[in-house]
C-alpha cells in the first residue's frame, strides 16, 4: 500500500469520493486544496465505455483549448525545404530530418509534441518503438502528421492537447495550471469534454464517457458530473 503524505491526506479529506461534482464546484475545490510548492498542473480522466481490446473502439485525437495550458511546449517537426522554414517561423524548437531521427533514435525525448510533414514519415516510421510507449509518434487523426506543418506548430504552441485511450479505456489530459481561474479551467474541460464526446466510436453501445475525474498533480481526484 502507497504511503500518503500528510498534505494529500489532508486533501483528500476534503473530497468524497463516493460523489459527483459539478466542474465548477470540484474545480473550485481542487485550487482550495493544500498546494505543493510549485503551480500544479490539473488533469482530467476519462473512463470511457468502449473495449480496449477492439481496434474499432480505440479513441485518438487532438482539441484546441480555449485558455491554452500555462506552459511551454517543447515541438519538433520532421520536415524539409520551405516546410521547414516555415515550421521554424512558427515557433517550433527543433526542425529536422534524417537528422532529427537519428538524435532521437540515440535517446534525446526532452519534447512534447512531435509533428510530420507526410513525405518525412520515411524517417518519423523507424522511431515507432521510441515514441510509440512516449506517446509521441505522429499521426494523422492528432494533426501531427499534415502537409501544413506550420499551422500545427502555432496550434500546440497555442494549447493544443493530443490525447489517446490507454490500455485501460481511459483517456487522460492537462487542462492548464492550478493558478488558471476557475472559469477558464472550466472553458477548457468543456472544450475537451465536448470534443471527446463526438468522438464515439461507432462500434460502442451505451454510455460512452462513463466517468470523468478532474485533480491536481499532485493530489486526489474528484468525480464530475457532465452534460454534454
Amino acid at each position: 500500500m502507497t504511503k500518503r503524505s500528510k498534505r494529500y491526506t489532508a486533501a483528500a479529506e476534503r473530497i468524497d469520493r463516493s460523489q459527483t461534482y459539478a466542474p465548477t464546484e470540484a474545480i473550485s475545490i481542487l485550487k482550495e486544496l493544500p498546494g505543493a510548492k510549485f503551480d500544479e498542473s490539473v488533469d482530467v480522466v476519462v473512463r470511457l465505455g468502449i473495449d480496449p481490446r477492439k481496434s474499432d473502439q480505440l479513441v485518438r485525437g487532438a482539441v484546441s483549448l480555449p485558455k491554452g495550458l500555462g506552459k511551454d511546449v517543447t515541438v519538433v517537426v520532421f520536415a524539409e525545404g520551405d516546410k521547414a522554414d516555415a515550421a521554424t517561423a512558427a515557433g517550433a524548437d527543433v526542425v529536422g530530418s534524417g537528422d532529427l531521427a537519428d538524435k532521437i533514435a540515440g535517446g534525446w525525448m526532452d519534447f512534447d509534441v512531435v509533428i510530420a510533414s507526410p513525405d518525412m514519415m520515411r524517417h518519423v516510421g523507424k522511431l515507432g518503438r521510441v515514441l510509440g510507449p512516449q506517446g509521441k509518434m505522429p499521426s494523422p487523426k492528432s494533426g501531427t502528421v499534415t502537409p501544413d506543418v506550420a499551422k500545427a506548430v502555432t496550434e500546440f504552441k497555442a494549447g493544443k492537447v493530443e490525447f489517446r485511450t490507454d490500455p485501460g479505456g481511459n483517456v487522460h489530459a492537462p487542462l492548464g495550471k492550478c493558478s488558471f481561474p476557475v472559469a477558464d479551467l472550466e472553458a477548457n474541460l468543456s472544450a475537451f469534454l465536448e470534443h471527446l464526446g463526438g468522438m464515439r466510436p461507432a462500434a460502442v453501445k451505451g454510455e460512452f464517457l462513463r466517468r470523468i475525474s478532474i485533480s491536481t498533480t499532485m493530489g486526489p481526484g474528484a468525480n464530475i458530473h457532465y452534460e454534454g
